[in-house]
């Protein structure tokens, strides 16, 4: 063909086609790449709202008893103690039991000296004798006045007046004799005797130290104790009464026998609430027959504790103290926070038993994050989540 000839119509027919068809194909590859840049940001987007949702770990409350017992300190104390003090004043002539002694019911531990007293009897005596003596003779003498009543040589006003003179010299009588009787008695005192069988735990007198009588004036002189039984003296916090009962059994140990453990029990409660202390006394009582105890020693007592429900315990970390109070943060079925008010019943340490609040089924996050508010939803994670957890790759971010 000439080059000066005109290009064949169909030539241009092809171009236009491929031209057609290279502007679809650059349409095409212009919209394949926009959708998949907004599908991209879509999964970014919901990608990111995912990850704004807090991730928390939950745990259902333990009503299991963490620790069924409850460890006081504890005082022990004589069964029974007896401070002897004097009942007549004096001076102390001898004593025959020292401290640790035992000593027998009735046995003379000491003996006072009381000349004043010993006088006071005599001259009780002797009025006695004088007053017996009057009233013989007042007698004798209305027994004669009798026998000349029937030759009217005496008159019937002087028999009434000599018989009330007899009665007033017998009274007289009856008033000695109790003297005496009293000063005798009195007397009797001067001896120190036990009261019972026990141990002589305190002496705070010596020969030749003067004796006062009654009991406020000074020490005891002697302190005898019973210690085959010993009482055991604890007080209970207020809120841990009720679930201490009266036969409730409880484990000693002293410091002088670390190794060893001594078994007591409840015996008696005070039933009221020291309002200084906030506590209840309450008394064990504990046996001693081998006598390796010692009454006025410290005790740690540990002691069985009575529940008629075991109370639900959850991880320390779990609570939020802030100006609403003291709460726990729940999830709820559809996986947002609900906020619980709760109170404490045991603090032990990094659990802690709760008196009321939450239910059994309450799922409890155990560590919340600040910031979370009643209705934030939540992402559980853990044993504690609802369905299957998500997996690593499903937290990952998409790629751009």
């Amino acid at each position: 063909m000439s080059p000066t000839e005109p290009r064949s119509p169909v030539s241009h027919r092809k171009l236009g086609i491929f031209g057609v068809v290279a502007l679809i194909a650059a349409g095409l590859v212009v919209g394949t790449g926009i959708r998949a840049r907004e599908e991209q940001g879509s999964k970014l987007k919901a990608w990111t709202d995912d990850q704004a949702v807090p991730s928390v770990a939950v745990t259902l409350p333990n009503a299991k008893a963490l620790n069924a017992t409850i460890d006081l300190p504890g005082r022990l104390e004589a069964y029974y103690r007896a401070p002897i003090f004097a009942r007549v004043p004096g001076y102390l002539k001898s004593w025959s039991a020292d401290i640790g002694a035992r000593v027998k019911a009735g046995q003379v531990i000491a003996e006072i000296e009381a000349p004043d007293l010993d006088q006071q009897l005599l001259q009780a005596r002797a009025d006695l004798a004088s007053q017996q003596s009057s009233a013989r003779l007042s007698e004798a003498t209305l027994n004669r006045r009798k026998t000349l009543v029937a030759s009217n040589f005496v008159s019937a006003q002087e028999i009434d007046e000599r018989t009330a003179d007899l009665s007033n010299k017998n009274a007289a009588v009856r008033s000695g004799q109790a003297n005496v009787e009293r000063l005798e008695a009195l007397a009797g005192y001067k001896k120190i005797t036990a009261p019972f069988d026990g141990v002589v735990t305190a002496r705070d007198t010596d020969v030749g130290a003067l004796i006062n009588s009654g009991g406020g004036s000074g020490p005891a002189m002697f302190v005898v104790s019973d210690i085959t039984k010993l009482r055991v003296y604890i007080n209970v916090p207020q809120n841990y009464v009720p679930a201490i009962k009266i036969g409730a059994k409880a484990a000693i140990v002293l410091p002088e026998y670390p190794n060893r453990t001594f078994q007591a029990a409840v015996e008696a409660s005070s039933q009221a609430v020291d309002v200084a202390s906030g506590t209840t006394r309450m008394q064990l009582g504990l046996d001693n027959s081998s006598g390796e105890l010692m009454p006025g020693g410290y005790a740690s007592v540990k002691l069985s504790l009575q529940r008629d429900a075991a109370p639900l315990s959850i991880p320390a970390s779990a609570l939020i103290f802030n100006g609403s109070g003291l709460r726990v943060a729940t999830v709820g079925p559809d996986d947002k926070v609900l906020f619980k008010p709760v109170t404490i019943a045991r603090d032990l340490g990094k659990e802690i038993e709760l008196a009321s609040g939450i239910a059994a089924d309450d799922r409890v996050i155990t560590a919340p994050p600040d910031g979370l508010s009643d209705g934030d939803q939540v992402r559980v994670t853990g044993a504690g989540a609802k369905g299957k957890p998500a997996t690593a790759s499903e937290k990952q971010a998409p790629k751009g």
